[in-house]
């Protein structure tokens, strides 16, 4: 029956091949397929974008040009298309004052319980709050921290004044703020700071507001002079353009607020006690521990504040995240981290009937962490949702109602439906995902180490204690572990222990439509000089960012209408046809071919018609990425297509001995991996490095030379180095949460609760 699933006809966007997909109403569904696939057109640019235009078409004409704008799908018909919710691969963006029990709004239901319970009573709800003047601690303004100039950052003590003493624009000479101190009469201007008495070095760092007794004639009349440090601060700190913000922090030291000691909040909040603790000690408690605090609280009279509370911080122990507090800074979250608290915010709604689309929300996070991520995709069905997920984790695949297959190769031989049914049947379909899951690669029992190892002794860096592990060098290493179980601080402990690294973590490429996969890597500047060498003419001529660009679109390849209050309409630009370039520049050609043509081939074919570029194609080949065209806009790819490709350029222009790369399968597929890990053993062998790498893909794992196991859990509970040495010892005799992992997807590859 139609009405039990959504039903889309005719799907033509991007690189779909007019397909037909029918997805359960209620259900979890997983969309697989190799990156390029078209996973992201399907579900992405198909689904959600019409879902939230169908959204918008029902404000008004000026609020729907406050909106986002949706692109309209190139699809025929979409029938039962639910109200959408996505859920992306972006870390929580916050602030100094966002934390975990803001974002969550835990902190929120708890300062209403203290508010109506805490003794003595110090008033409602927003008097505990540290991002309100009634609750927080005025001399921190609610952060918790502090920042001090450091004196020896901030002064020169061997120069005078007129030598430049103060090592901060505008108060150095030539600056007006300069003249505050060398025309207030009190100060030797030629004597270095050095030789000042202490009282004049107070008054110069410390005095308070005062009119000088006897300026020089060039003070001006009305000013009044403020010791340097209160001014500074009164100038330059709380600076909303924060045109300053690098220098304050070159001069400047960050310390735990003395008067409120990191709580955020003033007094009255911190000492008011509920149950044996103030807010201040909930918050920096375990959430395991804080609902143990929660459960000898039994109160009629808030009976629903707690069962709120209750229900979300269970949300957070089933994602695995029972060791944070709610103090923690949610820009100190690691992105798995991040992920499952967005995932269990969505599990406190009240909707239903709501299509959740996650995007690969497997990123980040170990198996072991993936069981209470699979929980809530079945617990937000069993509410009434339907769930769409991309992703090619194998754990959160097997977990799917159903599997919906997309391919079977990248970009313009992408595109297809190749595969709908269960999982059982998907590993029998025949297509590169199901070839790829039945076979799970293998697990290395052979020692191909040499002798030389990185010997780290008794490191002590946030979680990790006394902490000794061998790292072998000219190597394949694997750090393995829970979120949160000590491998970054490992990796961090291990970078500064050498001269020379190259590390590839997970911050995102800027991507933008001006830039392109050549602009990237470096290269484009050499296409464009040989065009000019070739054609006789300025280089900045094959540029469309340039003198080449076309004068209507100004480069763009397309044109915005503004409509006011009806929003812009986009169009392609009928001068250049969606070319980027002017008549002139197209006119010009190599090998009988003009610039956009050239920009428009694929990495294979590039590589054919201009060998003098085999060291770029090579390299982008060897990581996967023949599909792509070498012109194609970085705002076009995936995230697993930009890993790749930021994989590849540090391999084009690095030469260091040792590479730490932060789990470069993030957003790969399976049979991808393979190609990552063939690439980074023969890079060992070709250049003789030694590669570090933090990974949770068990196919990566088992084909490691050398394994180092982190845990047991997250937080107080990790930071021990478990196992050091070879997969298959790992697998065979250890009881790890990695160790199990293992044995359960290379012994059985079913992995089962």
């Amino acid at each position: 029956m139609t009405q039990n699933k959504i039903v889309v006809k005719g799907a033509k966007t991007n690189n779909l091949k007019n397909i037909d997909v029918e997805i359960p109403i209620n259900q979890v569904t997983v969309i697989t397929g190799v990156s390029g696939s078209g996973k992201s057109s399907l579900v992405f640019d198909t689904l959600a974008s019409e879902s939230q235009r169908e959204i918008n078409k029902n404000y008004s004409a000026y609020i729907q040009q406050l909106l986002p704008k949706y692109d309209t799908p190139n699809v025929d018909t979409i029938q039962n298309l639910p109200f959408s919710v996505v859920v992306n691969q972006k870390n929580i963006s916050g602030n100094a004052r966002s934390t975990v029990g803001t974002f969550t709004e835990i902190y929120t239901a708890l300062r209403l319980l203290f508010s109506r319970k805490a003794q003595p009573f110090i008033g409602y709800s927003m008097a505990y709050s540290f991002n309100n003047p009634s609750g927080m601690c005025l001399d921190c303004q609610g952060l918790g921290y502090i920042q001090e100039i450091d004196n020896d950052k901030l002064l020169n003590t061997n120069l005078s004044l007129n030598e430049g003493a103060i090592q901060f624009p505008t108060f150095q000479p030539g600056g007006w703020r300069l003249t505050r101190y060398t025309e207030s009469g009190f100060f030797d201007n030629e004597l270095p700071l050095k030789d000042w008495s202490r009282d004049t070095f107070q008054l110069f760092l410390y005095g308070e507001e005062q009119t000088p007794d006897h300026p020089t004639k060039s003070w001006h009349k009305t000013a009044k002079y403020l010791g340097l440090i209160p001014r500074i601060k009164k100038s330059f700190f709380h600076q909303e353009d924060g045109k300053y913000s690098k220098e304050i922090g070159a001069i400047t030291q960050t310390i735990t607020c003395p008067t409120c000691h990191g709580t955020r909040l003033n007094e009255a909040a911190r000492t008011a006690i509920l149950n044996g603790k103030t807010i201040a000690e909930c918050s920096a408690l375990p959430l395991i521990d804080l609902k143990k605090w929660l459960g000898k609280i039994v109160d009629p009279d808030i009976e629903s504040v707690l069962k709120d509370l209750n229900l979300k911080i269970d949300n957070l122990i089933t994602v695995g995240l029972s060791y944070l507090s709610l103090d923690r800074r949610t820009s100190t979250l690691s992105g798995g981290e991040g992920q499952r608290i967005k995932l269990a915010n969505h599990l406190n709604s009240a909707l239903s009937g709501v299509l959740y689309i996650f995007d690969e929300p497997s990123v980040g996070l170990h198996p072991h962490d993936l069981i209470g991520i699979n929980k809530i995709f079945k617990l937000l069905a069993q509410k009434g949702n339907t769930v769409v997920i991309v992703d090619h984790d194998p754990d959160v695949i097997k977990k799917a109602d159903n599997v919906i297959n997309l391919g079977e190769e990248a970009g313009e031989n992408g595109g297809y439906l190749t595969f709908e049914g269960t999982y059982q049947e998907l590993l029998t379909s025949g297509t590169i995902t199901g070839k790829a899951l039945s076979n799970p690669g293998f697990v290395n029992n052979q020692s191909l180490l040499q002798e030389n190892f990185v010997r780290l002794r008794h490191l002590n860096i946030h979680n990790l204690v006394d902490v000794s592990v061998d790292i072998p060098q000219k190597a394949l290493t694997v750090v393995s572990g829970p979120a949160g179980s000590g491998k970054s601080s490992l990796l961090h402990a291990f970078i500064k222990s050498q001269d020379a690294v190259t590390v590839l973590d997970q911050k995102p490429i800027h991507t933008s439509s001006r830039s392109n996969i050549l602009t990237y890597l470096d290269e484009f500047d050499q296409l464009r000089k040989l065009f000019s060498q070739i054609t006789g003419s300025s280089q900045s001529l094959f540029s469309y960012n340039g003198k080449g660009a076309c004068p209507v679109c100004k480069g763009l390849g397309f044109v915005k209408l503004d409509l006011a209050y009806l929003g812009d309409e986009v169009s392609v630009c009928e001068a250049c046809h969606g070319t980027r370039y002017s008549s002139k520049t197209l006119s010009l050609r190599v090998k009988g071919f003009n610039i956009h043509e050239v920009l428009n081939f694929s990495v294979a074919k590039f590589s054919n018609v201009f060998p003098e570029f085999s060291n770029v194609t090579a390299i982008l080949q060897e990581c996967g990425l023949s599909y792509l065209h070498i012109g194609q806009a970085l705002n076009t790819l995936s995230g697993g297509e930009l890993q790749r490709l930021k994989l590849a350029k540090n391999l084009l222009h690095n030469s260091s001995t040792t590479i730490v790369l932060d789990e470069p399968t993030s957003g790969l597929h399976e049979s991808n991996i393979q190609q990552i890990i063939n690439l980074l053993k023969e890079l060992i062998v070709k250049r003789q490095v030694t590669i570090i790498v933090v990974e949770h893909n068990l196919r990566f794992i088992g084909q490691a030379y050398w394994v180092i196991d982190m845990g047991p859990g997250a937080g107080d509970n990790g930071g021990k180095v478990l196992f050091e040495g070879l997969p298959l010892e790992l697998m065979n005799h250890y009881q790890t949460n990695t160790s199990i992992a293992m044995q359960k997807y290379f012994l059985n590859n079913s992995y089962t609760e």
